[in-house]
């Protein structure tokens, strides 16, 4: 791809990389999103990750071991996004590092995928944020805390690592538990709780 636009790639020996790339995207539902930007963003989204691992592979085969983690989001494990191409491209990932997992790990090459949820970044600050949009962000997850560029970075370092070793194939989410489920979920009726504990509705 450098190559094809004048530029020179160069690949060095590589135990591990980290491939983490991605845009919002085309916006709209299947009826109305713009074909064009469609393929476009889901060559940046996905294929640019495939290709990088298309280069890499092969070096790490004469090494005879690696490691690989693919960025994903959460927004590829529970959808819900006004945009029709974003979790799409993500869940694709999600389904990539599993394959890839299933292909190379005879080669001592493991791939796993990280997603992380609605972290606090520079990029983020500069989206205009009022408090109270970062507030219901934090409350979006189990801890209610806020998430930062470095705790995606720990599950990425710790992937790539020798504490891992045995590790391929994983899908992990770095969400303070956004996707486990719902802390304030409200609780069964009165009527609803008997049955569940006697095996009768209550009269």
């Amino acid at each position: 791809m450098i190559d094809a636009e004048g530029g020179e790639s160069v690949v060095v020996q590589a135990d591990v990389t980290d491939e983490g790339i991605g845009v919002g995207g085309a916006m709209g539902d299947a009826t109305k999103l713009d074909l064009a930007e469609w393929n476009r963003d889901m060559a940046i989204n996905v294929t640019s990750m495939m290709l990088m691992s298309r280069h890499i592979i092969p070096e790490m085969r004469k090494q005879g071991r690696g490691s690989i983690v693919n960025m994903s989001s959460v927004s590829g494990l529970l959808g819900g996004n006004p945009s029709l191409l974003y979790p799409t491209s993500k869940g694709a990932i999600i389904q990539m590092t599993r394959a890839m997992a299933a292909q190379h790990g005879p080669e001592n090459i493991r791939v796993n995928c990280v997603c992380p949820g609605m972290v606090f970044t520079p990029m983020v600050r500069s989206r205009d944020m009022t408090d109270e949009m970062r507030q219901a962000r934090i409350n979006q997850n189990l801890l209610k805390r806020e998430g930062d560029a470095w705790d995606v970075a720990h599950a990425i370092l710790f992937l790539c690592g020798r504490e891992s070793k045995w590790i391929t194939g994983l899908v992990m989410p770095v969400d303070g538990g956004t996707t486990a489920g719902k802390a304030d979920r409200p609780a069964l009726k009165a009527d609803t709780l008997a049955a569940e504990t006697t095996g009768k509705p209550k009269l």
